[in-house]
């Protein structure tokens, strides 16, 4: 999933991490090597320094996970693809200005086209 994540917006900087043990695994971090990203723990304790991170886990946690009763890995499924859809697509965010994720990157890619074509019509 991250590669595909990668090839289509472009590889991050860094990929920060926590200490538990799904990020010690040697295939992630054969993986992240292979990709020329660097990687920034987060030290033991210390969540506040992904804060972002750890946001989104009590958003997602209080909002979907605690209001639901899976019977199924299916419904399961349905219910969490449902919400991230929701959340990436339809829920106002107010880091971003009140706008939605996919609104706001089409903002920014709008923009960024159009400083494109100022900048074609400019040579």
């Amino acid at each position: 999933m991250l590669s595909k994540l990668i090839s289509v917006h472009g590889a991050p900087r860094y990929m920060r991490s926590d200490n538990g043990p799904e990020f010690v695994s040697a295939a992630l971090l054969k993986w992240v090597v292979s990709e020329k990203i660097e990687s920034a723990s987060i030290d033991p304790g210390k969540p506040w320094q992904n804060g972002t991170n750890e946001s989104f886990n009590g958003k997602f946690r209080d909002e979907c996970l605690a209001m639901e009763w899976f019977r199924n890995r299916i419904e399961a499924k349905i219910v969490i693809d449902d919400w991230r859809r929701h959340y990436n697509e339809v829920r106002p965010h107010s880091s971003l200005n009140y706008d939605t994720p996919l609104a706001y990157r089409q903002r920014l890619e709008r923009n960024s086209t159009q400083a494109v074509n100022a900048r074609t019509q400019c040579s």
